[in-house]
């Protein structure tokens, strides 16, 4: 079944300085002011595959950012968007870091980011220099001169952040506190089938805002939704005043000639100078059986901190809290598939609403389902039907072993994009210099409900490999292979509903994701079975404690 939700994304910037006018006044040198103390690690791995950077506010003059690349923390640091980043090593878009460091009382989050240049100078020995090129990117500005529909954001300490809802037969998407710079890094993954690569922020709009976009997200959609139907320009033009155009423009970008990967050490006992993060559970919630003949599923996780479940029945949300996307991998009593239930919970606001991101609601609606439920549970290993990735007829291109490497769902610059010419075929992921390791760890996070356990690497091929996959969404197919994929599921993180996978490509050239990896790469992804670790339930009451 697919289990995942329609979840609020994380912001992925901050307060960046429009790019075609350089770096800000700083330029590209370390800032003069620094941070009293630094706790720089490597980051702890997250439940959902691919979560991005979370944080990047001032609490109590604590300034923290979490799960971040390199390259994160590098367009966070010099305010610019992600594909203006050149060079660097091939690690830059895979390690993970968590930056928490304290600032003077009276420091604001620009100052934090210029202090953050210092510390990626001094603890990683970064080294980057301004450049000049032409680039081939969307562009957002306004559509005329004033044109924009926006409302300036009502809470500065709301984390920032861009979500869907579905708003039949296309979807809503409520952005919060969001800047500009933080928008055009979310626009590729809320935009759909219509864009493929970065876009450029041109609007010139200081600052942060609320607003909503209604559109039809999959162009193939658009007969069905009649009168409603809506693109993704004729939406930002008509209902935010914004125009998004493809054009080639002159940039600047930051060249990185030189960054460590091992931070220097971290003065002894700063975890414990530093305040520690709130506990993550609820502030208020509410648990409730489903009334009678609510059987449609529905689940948000929302940048506000707000949990938002109706008619899930409590295997679902076992799968939720603990970052699990298939029935085999829960072992509990029978009833816990059936019996529905809804949940209200909200987090924390105010100061602390920066360290609310989707690990954070998961790891409260763990605590909290333990705690109301009375659940006792362990793990262990159980053989369940899994895939592995195999060699086949290799159509893959051997990379430059010198590239970064990266998975994102898009196309190269320049490149043809195949959703246009097919837009059943939604799902796209293009893999630079990716070793089969790292495709096989990316692509279940991408892959919006085709995969209930980790896919296993099994190729034998070494090396990095450059390829786009593309494929159509599991809700395409009305029937069911190797028990994956069921029409009755909450829907995905791409916004596409539940359904099954279907065995073979249907008269509207949808394929499914097992096809499209044979078909265009030379690889399978084979069922089979094999240990996985799996929750097993020990003990669980039938109703919540108050």
């Amino acid at each position: 079944m697919n289990h995942q939700v329609e979840r609020f994304c994380a912001a992925a910037a901050l307060l960046a300085a429009l790019v075609t006018v350089g770096f800000g006044q700083s330029g590209p040198s370390a800032s003069t002011q620094t941070f009293e103390l630094a706790d720089v690690r490597a980051s702890a791995p997250r439940m959902a595959p691919n979560a991005g950077m979370s944080g990047g506010a001032i609490r109590n003059g604590v300034y923290e950012l979490r799960n971040a690349t390199m390259l994160d923390l590098i367009r966070t640091a010099y305010g610019v968007e992600s594909d203006k980043v050149v060079g660097g090593p091939t690690w830059l878009e895979v390690d993970k870091f968590d930056v928490v460091a304290k600032a003077p009382g009276s420091t604001n989050v620009e100052t934090a980011r210029l202090m953050l240049r210092g510390l990626l100078a001094d603890r990683f020995k970064l080294a980057v220099r301004e450049d000049k090129r032409e680039l081939k990117t969307w562009v957002l500005s306004e559509a005329a001169s004033g044109s924009a529909k926006l409302v300036r954001a009502k809470s500065a300490g709301l984390r920032p952040g861009c979500g869907r809802q579905p708003a039949q037969p296309n979807i809503k998407v409520e952005c919060r506190n969001m800047t500009m710079a933080g928008f055009v890094e979310q626009l590729p993954r809320i935009g759909g089938s219509y864009l493929s690569g970065s876009v450029t922020d041109a609007t010139q709009l200081a600052g942060a805002w609320d607003f909503d976009l209604t559109f039809t997200y999959n162009k193939a959609q658009m007969g069905e939704a009649g009168d409603k139907a809506a693109t993704l320009f004729d939406a930002l033009q008509k209902q935010l005043g914004l125009k998004l155009e493809n054009k080639v423009i002159a940039t600047t970008t930051l060249q990185v000639d030189g960054v460590n990967k091992t931070p220097s050490p971290n003065p002894p006992g700063v975890e414990k100078q530093l305040p520690q993060r709130p506990a993550p559970e609820f502030e208020v919630a509410e648990i409730k059986p489903t009334a009678p003949g609510n059987t449609q599923p529905r689940a948000q996780l929302m940048a506000s901190g707000l949990l938002n479940a109706s008619a899930l029945p409590l295997r679902e949300l076992i799968n939720m809290a603990w970052g699990f996307n298939g029935d085999e991998l829960v072992v509990g009593p029978k009833w816990i598939e059936t019996t529905r239930f809804d949940i209200i919970g909200r987090a924390f606001t105010g100061a602390d609403a920066q360290f609310v991101d989707n690990e954070f609601l998961r790891l409260a609606l763990r605590k909290l389902l333990v705690d109301r439920f009375q659940i006792k549970f362990h793990f262990e290993e159980r053989p369940v039907n899994a895939y592995a990735l195999v060699a086949g007829n290799v159509k893959m291109t051997k990379a430059d072993p010198s590239a970064r490497t990266r998975c994102y769902p898009g196309v190269p610059a320049g490149a043809k994009d195949p959703r246009q010419a097919n837009p059943t075929r939604i799902g796209i992921l293009t893999c630079q210099n990716a070793s089969m390791e790292y495709f096989a760890d990316r692509l279940r996070g991408f892959a919006g409900g085709y995969f209930e356990a980790p896919v296993k690497e099994q190729t034998n091929l070494k090396g990095g490999w450059d390829f786009t996959l593309n494929w159509s969404p599991i809700a395409m197919f009305p029937g069911g292979v190797n028990g994956v994929g069921r029409p009755d599921g909450p829907g995905d993180a791409a916004g596409n509903a539940g359904g099954g996978l279907g065995s073979a490509s249907v008269p509207t050239g949808a394929i499914t994701l097992p096809e499209a990896v044979e078909s265009q790469l030379g690889l399978k992804l084979q069922m089979g079975k094999r240990p996985v670790s799996v929750l097993v339930i020990d003990q669980i009451a039938q109703k919540p404690v108050s």
